[in-house]
């Protein structure tokens, strides 16, 4: 067997050695190839070598066994070490050329066979190999293109999709559709484009569609969810949906430099400080005490990490995977100060003092040890907080910068595939050198940004003729300008009705499709933008079919898209746009409608960009459901120890203060988050409302992004899809945060490296006649408020 698998793969394949190809579809190296300095097949000489089976057999495993849930047979590993050793030659091991190989193999096994075990015998493997073999060339995987223009890669895809695509099985007619080199159309002379429109690299991604990934503690590593994912399953993945998110975050405050210890001894300080972006003090390392541990520990100070809950006797618990301790949060201390909500749902930092429930003064029957899991005892906070961010590029492993400016792959996540679009490591690069040539052809002399831009208007109630007037002033903006200048997307968010019509009343369905009629009416007076520019549609709670017998209250989470039976109309309106465009064959896509969920995705050059759209009014929801940390009015020079700490209540449902009057004494020096505000006219408000809208922008960014979750709050508030918990994450962080609050006010800022924005409502409250919205610039990746009178 291993003497006909090494003289088939002896045979030399002469057309894969002529020339380099334009792009990699599955990896590229370290240092990335320049084709144009690549003149001969001399350079990409590999020298075989004679591989051992057992040399190869740990890299073959945590490859195969370990991220594909493969099972090698002995014949299986003897072939692939012959092809390693003939193909790779000695850089196998030093030059990773092995391990790309490898991927390569399993995904092309688990695409073409649903087998768990790969046999050597048969026919399967021999064509997989065979098929990579022509794929090679110096050792690394790549993908030639044929003499004609029409073969197409497919990052993310693997090899297994090149022979449909090949045979243009892999069309792309929607944005739904996946996504792939061709679009952008590189060509043989140095890597060229062909497409130099940002649109062609759009992708919308509703949570339904979203790879359901679950982390695994053992392995560390995320995987993908083995059953398939239904609305009513079983109670067990009630608890499952929670302990995910525990261990996503637990495993990223590990990651955090605050919590490794370090080999040298280091003195602790008895406080705990955060500073703006991670709890961590000089010469500190937290080490985090599971709960069950505190038994047996008495007078000693720990720090926590556990989820908020209320018990069954009705206190305050904190609560991890090995028990429950109940709270004592008099003296408590958030941190920073009045920077963050806590709430109970949300998982939080806590340091302070346990005290065992036999030293407790005043015990009695009525204690509430061992009720619920709770272990007995209190555990006094003295500081609370949230789990520090992990920035993007460090979950994701994209380190600094080489010196030909190529970003490096480093550790991190960056094999994983959070979106179905590819991973960092196997398409990132590649994508970001594309993104860079897409910019760079754009013209950058003008000063108005043009097809890098999306639009972004919330809370666009159709049955509001002030909301109708509002949207076609905006559209009439941007339908005069010029050719090539038209935003590549408008995203506009619901709710699209400002009432629950479904849920009663005379109209019901037929109200709410002449609604959308009125709004197709609407898009045909400006074709240019239809035909040129992708609509985006996110729902939210007034919308159907959850609001039909939730009026409009909070529906289950994600929650689908407007459904068909209202969008005909609508849909016939781009349908007439693009017939009546001139539209040369195959150089530019047709303007599209998406009618997304809540939350929805969008990715721009696959893993290099992310957009996360959100609809929710969470501030709100945090001001009735918050603990209020009393006695904001101290010093700000005044020292700690001297001070009497605040106590910590729950706020009353009607937002009062505990003496009785409304609202609550702000701190207006915040430390977290460079923001910028939306309103171009800052400087005329006067410094009161400045300082107030901006804590409460930093505030509500802070809480959410810091939680890595897009609902923080028990299900019984905010219903989520039990297995469908995975499209809530915000992790890794996203580019791009919006967040459509109208409850709160309109902001742009940047947290984490992480873009965060809110439009408001279409039609500015309180200010009549004024239209506001948001106008994104992928290139910058920063946003900008708009306004305009109507």
């Amino acid at each position: 067997m291993a003497a006909q698998t090494g003289k088939m793969f002896a045979q030399a394949t002469t057309a894969n050695a002529a020339s380099i190809p334009s792009s990699s579809a599955f990896g590229t190296p370290v240092h990335p190839i320049h084709q144009k300095q690549v003149t001969d097949a001399s350079s990409a000489t590999v020298l075989p070598i004679s591989l051992p089976p057992a040399t190869l057999r740990p890299l073959a495993f945590r490859t195969f066994t370990k991220k594909h849930n493969l099972t090698l047979t002995s014949s299986a590993l003897q072939a692939i070490s012959t092809f390693i050793g003939t193909h790779c030659g000695s850089g196998w091991r030093e030059e990773g050329l092995a391990e790309r190989a490898l991927d390569e193999m399993a995904k092309a096994w688990k695409k073409n066979s649903g087998s768990l075990i790969v046999p050597g015998e048969g026919s399967e493997l021999i064509n997989i190999l065979r098929n990579i073999e022509g794929c090679m060339l110096g050792g690394r995987v790549v993908t030639q293109r044929a003499t004609s223009r029409q073969t197409a890669i497919f990052p993310g895809l693997g090899l297994s999709a090149m022979t449909q695509a090949e045979s243009g099985s892999l069309n792309r007619n929607n944005s739904q559709s996946s996504l792939g080199l061709t679009t952008l159309g590189l060509q043989d002379d140095g890597g060229d484009i062909q497409s130099k429109d940002p649109r062609d690299w759009l992708r919308v991604i509703d949570a339904f569609e979203q790879p359901q990934l679950a982390y695994n503690p053992i392995q560390k590593h995320f995987e993908q969810v083995g059953e398939r994912p239904s609305l009513l399953p079983h109670p067990s993945h009630r608890t499952a949906l929670i302990r995910a998110r525990y261990q996503v975050a637990h495993q990223r405050i590990l990651r955090n430099g605050a919590f490794q210890t370090s080999t040298v001894a280091l003195s602790r300080s008895k406080s705990l400080h955060r500073s703006s972006l991670e709890m961590v003090m000089p010469q500190q390392a937290y080490k985090l005490m599971p709960i069950a541990n505190l038994l047996g520990r008495s007078g000693s100070t720990h720090v926590l990490l556990g989820l908020l809950a209320n018990s069954p006797t009705g206190t305050l618990v904190l609560s991890d995977l090995t028990g429950s301790i109940s709270l004592d949060l008099q003296y408590a201390k958030p941190v920073p100060k009045d920077g963050a909500w806590f709430a109970p749902g949300m998982i939080v930092l806590a340091e302070g003092l346990y005290e065992e429930e036999g030293s407790l003064a005043g015990l009695s029957l009525a204690g509430d040890g061992g009720v619920g899991g709770t272990i007995g005892g209190k555990f006094h906070v003295s500081s609370l907080g949230g789990p520090p961010c992990e920035r993007r590029d460090v979950t994701l492993g994209v380190r600094s910068s080489d010196k030909s400016g190529s970003l490096i792959a480093g550790g991190g996540f960056g094999w994983v595939d959070f979106l179905g679009v590819g991973s960092e490591r196997e398409n990132g690069l590649t994508m970001r050198d594309l993104e860079k040539k897409v910019w760079e052809s754009q013209d950058s002399a003008s000063q108005t940004p043009g097809r890098s831009r999306m639009i972004i208007l919330g809370e666009v109630n159709l049955d509001s003729t002030k909301t109708m007037q509002a949207l076609k002033q905006v559209l009439g903006l941007y339908a005069v300008e010029s050719a090539g200048k038209t935003p590549m997307a408008f995203i506009l968010i619901g709710n699209f009705t400002r009432y629950a019509v479904l849920a009663g009343g005379s109209g019901g369905s037929i109200e709410y499709k002449e609604y959308f009629d009125s709004l197709a009416s609407i898009l045909s007076d400006h074709p240019s933008i239809l035909e040129d520019s992708t609509f985006v549609f996110v729902p939210g709670d007034n919308d159907p079919w959850a609001s039909a017998f939730s009026a409009g209250a909070a529906a289950v989470l994600p929650k689908r898209g407007v459904p068909e039976l209202y969008t005909s109309r609508v849909k016939r309106a781009f349908a007439s746009a693009n017939a009546e465009a001139e539209k040369p064959a195959g150089k530019k896509r047709k303007g599209e409608v998406v009618w997304s969920t809540n939350p929805t995705r969008l990715t721009l050059f696959g893993p290099a960009q992310e957009v996360v759209v959100f609809r929710d009014d969470m501030s709100g929801r945090l001001r009735r459901k918050g603990l209020r940390f009393l006695n904001f009015d101290e010093p700000e020079d005044a020292e700690p120890d001297s001070v009497a700490r605040p106590a910590a209540v729950e706020a009353p449902p009607d937002g009062r203060r505990a003496d009785g009057q409304r609202g609550m004494n702000i701190d207006r020096t915040i430390e977290t988050a460079e923001s910028a505000l939306p309103e171009p006219k800052a400087k005329e408000m006067n410094s009161t409302e400045v300082s107030s809208d901006l804590h409460v922008a930093r505030k509500l960014v802070k809480t959410v992004l810091d939680q890595g979750y897009l609902s923080p709050f028990p299900l019984t508030d905010r219903p989520v899809l039990w297995d469908y918990g995975s499209s809530m994450s915000l992790y890794p962080l996203p580019s791009a945060f919006v967040l459509m609050d109208p409850e709160a006010p309109p902001f742009t800022l940047t947290y984490e490296g992480c873009h965060a924005m809110n439009p408001g409502a279409l039609v500015a409250p309180g200010k009549r006649g004024v239209a506001q919205w948001i106008e994104y610039d992928a290139r910058t990746r920063k946003g900008k408020a708009r306004d305009v009178k109507f």
